[in-house]
């Protein structure tokens, strides 16, 4: 099995590095602009490296692009110029999912399969083990490549290209978002010297599903937005008068009052079901 690999940074390097432990593959390395690292790499595989993508694509049966996200549809464009019919591409950029998209339409059109693949953590970290999650044609058959090597690749059920980049990004939003205030408030309890008594009173948020109590929010949200705006406003208080002014409470309550200020013109059902309140909210959006 022929391989080519675009792109030399770490990911490049990780997968390169893992995919040569398989019998039976060829790697063929590709970066335009190689770092000490590549030719580090490349030497110690004695392999070559190609300072363009051209027509020494045709023989590969996969090809990894692991170039950066702002150059990744280009990129996909040129490689899909030189590849064979019924070769597979897989994208491991940070590229955005309508980038992706658009990729896999122009690589079903030249009748090549398409792989969106997510990288779900920090390769400096895990390495080839990092989770990675795939969406598209031919990802099931990209997992088994990967996780032959011993990676840990899994594709999204029934996803399509531009999926696995999609929760990527969602999973951010709620990471970084849930980064930001605990940051605030781990800093406010520590100020205030109840920051072991903080983790007894979590306790139950803890102890429930993610899944159900991310549903629950948002369902109660609909309901009690308005009293939950006084809440907010008080936390804010606190934090101000241990000299600790939120950067991101104010946010959370202009989410809140947006919500109360559609409420009154258009209440919502009691005890709406998920389904019900995503619905009431994305056709109330200010």
């Amino acid at each position: 099995m022929n391989i080519a690999i675009i792109g030399l940074g770490e990911v490049g390097r990780c997968y390169a590095t893992a995919l040569a432990s398989l019998p039976g593959v060829k790697l063929h390395l590709c970066d335009t602009h190689l770092s000490p690292a590549g030719k580090e790499l490349a030497t110690a595989r004695g392999l070559p490296v190609h300072a363009d993508i051209g027509p020494w694509l045709a023989s590969a049966d996969w090809v990894l692009s692991c170039v950066f996200g702002s150059a990744a549809l280009a990129v996909a464009g040129n490689c899909h110029a030189h590849m064979k019919a019924g070769a597979s591409y897989a994208d491991l950029t940070t590229a955005s999912p309508e980038d992706k998209r658009k990729a896999a339409a122009a690589a079903s059109a030249s009748g090549l399969a398409y792989v969106d693949v997510a990288v779900m953590g920090a390769i400096s970290l895990s390495l080839h083990r990092t989770p990675l999650l795939c969406a598209g044609a031919s990802a099931a058959e990209f997992c088994k490549l990967v996780n032959a090597a011993g990676g840990k690749a899994e594709a999204v059920e029934g996803g399509v290209a531009g999926d696995a980049i999609s929760l990527k990004i969602l999973r951010s939003v709620f990471t970084k978002g849930m980064e930001a205030l605990s940051v605030e408030l781990l800093m406010a309890a520590e100020k205030q010297g109840v920051r072991d008594k903080l983790y007894g009173v979590l306790r139950d948020i803890d102890e429930a599903p993610l899944a159900g109590f991310i549903d629950m929010l948002v369902r109660t949200h609909t309901i009690h937005a308005r009293r939950r705006t006084h809440e907010v406003v008080e936390a804010q208080k606190e934090l101000a008068s241990a000299g600790l002014a939120s950067l991101v409470l104010p946010g959370v309550e202009a989410r809140f009052r947006a919500t109360a200020t559609a409420l009154d013109a258009h209440p919502i059902q009691d005890n709406p079901t998920i389904q019900d309140a995503l619905g009431w909210l994305l056709s109330n959006q200010p």
